[in-house]
């Protein structure tokens, strides 16, 4: 799931936890708004530690080239 995956489940679980008063016999609508949304941010910790793991730079190897000078004598 990517980023935007992640932001999409934190904002429909807070529409559903905040924004409705909707009464299922069933399901507890708010509870299920508050699951999205601890998935969601559980999925963008997941996303940033993985892009941080991709963004790791290795620093360059130093090469020396000496003169044709120094070479032949």
């Amino acid at each position: 799931m990517g980023l935007g995956g992640c932001i999409l489940l934190i904002g429909g679980g807070a529409i559903l936890a905040f924004a409705t008063d909707w009464k299922v016999d069933t399901v507890n609508v708010d509870l299920v708004g508050w699951i999205m949304m601890l998935v969601g941010l559980i999925g963008v910790f997941v996303y940033m530690s993985i892009a941080r793991r991709r963004r790791m730079v290795v620093p360059p190897t130093t090469t020396v080239v000496q003169d044709d000078e120094q070479r032949y004598h």
